[in-house]
Parts: structure tokens; sequence; C-alpha cells
């Protein structure tokens, strides 16, 4: 008799019985493949990203000639006013709630989020089927599903708010920034006083509104820098010390504003000195990445979007669409005049 091959048989037949229900067992407790509601489809979510932001948008042109109820949340590190209006919470209400309503499970993290948000969430969802206008490009991309415990959306419902209640209109954006697992994906800002909205899906493309910029190697030696409005000096000093005497530097108001001026090559580099938060950058980092820029910190450092991760970048940004290297290597001396 052939016990040996008997017990083979055995053994084999055991371990078939047991992969079985190993796979049971996990496909009960949650182990199969994801369902619809786990994922999220990308394409969806940059539709409805730019609805929400031009939501935001309407919020904020529908304020400029109302009283914008202007309050202080308190005083930047270089002492400049910190404003937030009724405009801000409108736009912020809109926005948030429009995403929140489309994709409840999606993890949202806003500059304004009023204690009082009664009626806030009274926001039509998007219909997803629809494109907005004048993005129809979207619908001929490559789409991908990804896990939406993975995404963080980051809002900034009226960046440049100072300037807004100055009435300097050109620097207001509503913005609105996809990150997948801390990296910036998806860009949208809308200009609601232009009116625009340029967009970038990184290792995709761009909205079709942004110019073909060349690079020009000369403009390494005579770079044109931007700097921010509310404390461009000491920022205007170490730009010139760090870049060279033909460096020419004006000043902006607004993240979004500044860093859009770097992608359609207004300015080579956008350089902030010191700390900024990160619902004023992820917008924009996305759609720099999205035409092949950089936006680090001042130590070479790509930034975290995760939702846990600090909202502050403390080390200052420099943002760039061509050379970013070069710029970087200057960096030593500015982080030496900020000690």
């Amino acid at each position: 008799m052939n016990f040996g091959g008997t017990l083979r048989f055995n053994k084999f037949s055991c371990f078939v019985l047991a992969f079985i229900l190993f796979l049971i067992i996990y496909w009960r407790s949650g182990g199969a493949s994801p369902t619809e509601s786990d994922l999220v489809n990308l394409r969806s979510l940059l539709k409805a990203s730019i609805y929400a932001a031009e939501r935001g948008g309407k919020k904020v042109l529908s304020f400029k000639d109302a009283a914008m109820n202007v309050k202080s949340k308190g005083k930047t590190l270089e002492g400049a006013n910190d404003p937030v209006t009724d405009a801000d919470i409108a736009s912020h209400c809109a926005i948030y709630y429009t995403l929140k309503n489309t994709f409840p499970k999606l993890s949202i993290v806003s500059e304004e989020a009023p204690k009082n948000q009664a009626g806030c969430s009274d926001q039509e969802a998007i219909d997803l089927a629809s494109t907005p206008p004048a993005h129809g490009v979207i619908d001929y991309m490559v789409d991908e599903l990804v896990y939406i415990k993975d995404v963080t959306v980051w809002i900034d419902p009226l960046d440049a708010t100072q300037e807004y209640t100055e009435g300097l209109y050109k620097y207001v954006t509503t913005m609105v920034c996809v990150a997948i697992k801390g990296i910036p994906i998806i860009g949208v800002v809308h200009q609601p006083f232009t009116p625009g909205t340029y967009w970038g899906w990184f290792t995709k493309r761009t909205s079709d509104n942004f110019p073909s910029v060349a690079h020009k190697e000369e403009n390494k030696n005579q770079p044109t820098v931007v700097v921010s409005r509310s404390h461009p000096g000491k920022v205007m000093e170490i730009a010139k010390e760090a870049f060279g005497p033909k460096t020419t530097v004006k000043t902006a108001a607004g993240a979004g504003y500044k860093v859009m001026g770097v992608a359609n090559g207004t300015y080579d580099v956008y350089l902030h000195a010191t700390a900024i938060k990160k619902w004023d950058l992820c917008a924009g980092d996305a759609i720099i990445k999205s035409v092949d820029g950089k936006m680090t910190t001042t130590k070479g450092e790509y930034i975290d979007y995760s939702t846990d991760s600090e909202v502050k970048v403390t080390d200052g940004i420099l943002v760039t669409r061509y050379d970013h290297d070069y710029y970087l290597s200057k960096m030593p001396s500015i982080l030496s005049s900020l000690n």
C-alpha cells in the first residue's frame, strides 16, 4: 500500500481547503476588492474642484459692493493684519460643501472653518456627468481611480483677503487642491475678477489657457523675482543678494496669483522667506508641477500635504518654472540672512 502517496494527497487537499476558507473569511471581513465608495474618480474630482472654485468665486463677487464685515484673525509674524470677511465665509461654504456633498468621505482642509455653519451645508452636489464650460478637454483625458482615504483636498476660499478689502481685485483667487498621500496632483486656481479658471493635473496636462513659456538661459543672471506685497523689504534685499545685482524684484499679493505669475512666465522666481500656510500653496504647487516647474522650501524640501500634517510651512518657499536647482543653490545666503 502506498501510504506515502496518500499522505501527500491529504496534505495538498488540506492546503487547498484552508486556502479557500481563508479567501472566504478575507472577503467577508472587508478584504475583498474595494467597493465604489472606497474609490474616487480623479477626473470627476477635477470637474467638481473647478465647479466648486467657481461657485466660491461667485460668492466673492457678490460681496464686492456690500458691507464686508471685516474682522481680524490676528497678526502675521510680520505684524500685518490677517483679515477675514463675510465673503471668505460664504466662499468657504460654497466650496467646502459643494465638494463634501458630492464626495461625503472626502477629507477637506480649509483656511476658514466658521463655528456656526447653520445653512452653510445647503449646497448642491455636482452633476459629475457634466463638464465645466471651456474645459471639455477633461472628457478626453485618461482617468484614474484612487482610494479616497489617500486623498486630502486643501481649499483657500479667498486668497488675498487684505487686497480684496482694498479693492485690489486682480490678486484675488479661490483655490482647490487635490493631494494624494501628501503629494499635490490636481490644482485649480480661479480668478473671479478676471475672470478665468486655470488647472493642472500633474503627469497629465493643464487647462488650455496657459501660455507657452520658453526657457531663457540669460534670465538666470537677471531674473524677475516676485515677493509678498505685505512684507517686501527684507525679502527684496535677500533676493538681490542671492541672485545678483541685475535682479528685478516686484511685489504682488496672494500666493495663488504669484505662483500663476511664474507658471505663465511673468516672473522667473517666486520667493517667500517666512512662514506660510499650505492652503495658500497646494493648488499652485500642483499647477507648477504640471508645467514641469517646482515648488520647494528654501531648503529644497518638498511640501507634505497629508491630512494630519502641520498646516504651516516655516522654511519659506521657492517657486520656479525653470532652473530650480540653480536658484536653490543660492539659498544658503538667504538662510544665513534669516538667522
